[in-house]
């Protein structure tokens, strides 16, 4: 707690969260860091060369945030990269598994020919 006291006041807006996989950073009154920054990768992704400014428009277009708002994501993000990368690849991880017990359960529920 002491460390998240440190770094919602380096970086004001961020607070901390609870939830199932952890505590995490996020948006005071919005998105979780990691959800704004996995954003910005699907913007990137879909139109590289979009420069600084035309891509935080973008980005706070799909989020409806603010620009001052993304930018205090992205000064989080460019802080503690590892820790928000982390999440990222650990909600695909979780989304990933929670897609496989859907298809294995779908496989059982299927009426099977005689």
């Amino acid at each position: 707690f002491i460390d998240e006291a440190l770094r919602a006041y380096e970086h004001p807006g961020i607070v901390f969260r609870p939830g199932p996989t952890g505590r995490r950073a996020a948006l005071s009154g919005g998105p979780d860091v990691w959800e704004v920054v996995a954003a910005l990768t699907a913007v990137r992704d879909e139109d590289p060369a979009l420069d600084e400014e035309p891509l935080l428009l973008e980005l706070s277009n799909v989020t409806g945030l603010t620009p001052a708002q993304v930018g205090v994501v992205l000064r989080y993000y460019a802080a503690y990269p590892e820790e928000i990368d982390e999440r990222i690849a650990l909600n695909r991880e979780v989304a990933d598994r929670e897609e496989q017990l859907w298809a294995a359960q779908q496989k059982l529920l299927r009426k099977r020919k005689p």
